[in-house]
């Protein structure tokens, strides 16, 4: 009875501060490894062998933890973290050389062709999601959508809000390998056998595909239908001589130097790719990790550098982008360090044991799912108080095959929706620094805004649950 107190009481205040800091918008990092510590210091205390695989013990209780952070970074330096690393790396080089600007002008060019304003609603919508896969940051590809995309929509007759709401959802679910949390999930999933070996370009496109497609072409359904019956019921908004952007420099260059820069943001993904379609297809074992298509990348996009600058040696030295981009994204590895670490406490006060007993309890009972819903649910609350669920995300990655066994269902069911439901519900926060970026800079309300992205992210939200419940449970 005392052991199940301390237990419970533990978590709950542990789990209270982690959400009030999510709330408040403050960086929990520190607070993950704090608590952490301290739930693995009470679980020593319990008696409890400190639940971690192939812990090696510094002899002393009190460094144990210590050493639980230390290993969780080993580990992790070696799994996801490199691979996020190197990604962060690859992004900032590509933004030093011009080519993410080559590509956001060669696929918003053709938006000047068409002429109908409603049909440019789910055009532009896909074509936002499609640029989040060179731009992944929600915040900077708003910011770079206002300066291209806002003149042309709003000659075009569009309205303001209109506008408003197919940038603020832009950056929602495209399948990508070369997202942080595909890689966490995809590195964590195979450590078990029954997903031994996984990749992250098995996870999303086996998987997390085969839902966030139907959606996104969902959802831009619904965003024609929903923008074109709030404009005839709203008052115009004009905000032309208040809007204040970056004016973006248009690339000026033949058409061979704009096809290959426009590739090479894109093109560790065309790698991944034609890897996946001959296994797929031809049976034809073409095994290619995502550093390797990093890598590859990397070079072909420094021999373009040198052919285009004829050899200057300036070129290998802005190479230097790489690295300092890969030290950009520390935080983010170190997030799923402290997420680990955090999990490894609850794991070893017994926490995790407990709720896999209470899992059990639906298994078999027609209720399968029961837990992912919860969940959907969590981070619908976490991303619609704080703006943000990635911190929540990364938490729960850990947790997500334990808790599915326990339920007797896959952790797919689990991961996808909730990953998907993160994203999607970022546009229908009020306080999400996207939607915030949006109403300052055209001078709307945010509640305006969220007037206009709810309804097609909410039906997205409940189109992707139907499609995982149908495929994964």
């Amino acid at each position: 009875m005392t052991e199940n107190l301390i237990m419970y009481g533990s978590t709950i205040l542990a789990v209270a501060i982690i959400i009030y800091m999510l709330i408040k918008k403050m960086d929990i990092k520190i607070a993950l490894f704090s608590i952490g510590t301290v739930l693995i210091l009470i679980s020593i205390g319990m008696g409890h062998e400190i639940a971690f695989p192939d812990f090696e013990s510094t002899g002393s209780l009190l460094l144990d933890p210590l050493q639980v952070i230390v290993q969780q970074f080993k580990d992790t330096f070696v799994q996801a973290g490199l691979i996020i690393l190197m990604l962060g790396g690859y992004t900032a080089y590509m933004s030093s050389i011009g080519a993410n600007d080559v590509t956001v002008q060669v696929l918003t060019k053709p938006i000047n062709k068409i002429k109908s304003v409603y049909i440019l609603v789910p055009v532009v919508f896909l074509l936002g999601n499609l640029l989040s896969l060179v731009i992944p940051s929600a915040s900077t590809l708003a910011i770079l959508l206002l300066a291209t995309l806002y003149p042309v929509l709003k000659q075009a007759g569009m309205s303001v809000l209109s506008i408003a709401a197919i940038i603020a959802t832009s950056a929602t679910i495209i399948p990508t390998p070369l997202g942080s949390d595909n890689v966490a999930v995809a590195e964590e999933f195979a450590k078990y056998a029954a997903f031994a070996d996984m990749s992250v370009s098995d996870y999303v496109f086996n998987y997390h595909a085969a839902v966030s497609i139907p959606s996104l072409l969902f959802i831009a359904i619904i965003h024609y239908f929903w923008q074109k019956r709030m404009d005839k019921k709203s008052v115009t908004v004009t905000s032309d001589e208040q809007m204040e952007v970056t004016e973006v420099e248009k690339v000026k260059s033949g058409k061979l130097y704009k096809t290959v820069y426009a590739i090479l943001p894109i093109f560790p993904i065309i790698l991944l790719l034609i890897s996946f379609i001959l296994d797929l297809a031809a049976g034809i074992t073409f095994s290619i990790s995502v550093e390797i298509a990093v890598v590859a990348s990397v070079i072909i996009s420094i021999i373009c550098e040198l052919i285009r600058h004829k050899g200057d040696k300036a070129v290998l030295a802005n190479t230097e982008k790489f690295f300092e981009g890969m030290g950009r994204t520390i935080p983010i590895v170190a997030l799923i360090v402290a997420a680990s670490v955090f999990v490894t406490g609850l794991k070893s006060i017994g926490l995790i044991d407990a709720l896999q007993s209470t899992m059990q309890n639906f298994h078999g009972q027609g209720l399968n799912f029961i837990l992912p819903l919860i969940l959907v649910l969590f981070t619908a609350l976490i991303v619609l108080l704080s703006g943000s669920g990635i911190a929540l995300f990364f938490a729960m990655v850990p947790l997500m095959v334990p808790l599915a066994e326990a339920a007797g269902i896959s952790p797919i069911a689990i991961s996808v929706p909730m990953g998907l439901a993160g994203n999607l519900f970022r546009a229908v926060s009020p306080v999400a620094p996207v939607v915030l970026i949006i109403a300052g800079t055209l001078k709307i309300e945010p509640l305006d805004i969220i007037k206009r992205t709810s309804v097609p992210m909410i039906a997205g939200i409940v189109c992707m649950f139907i499609l995982s419940m149908i495929f994964f449970l």
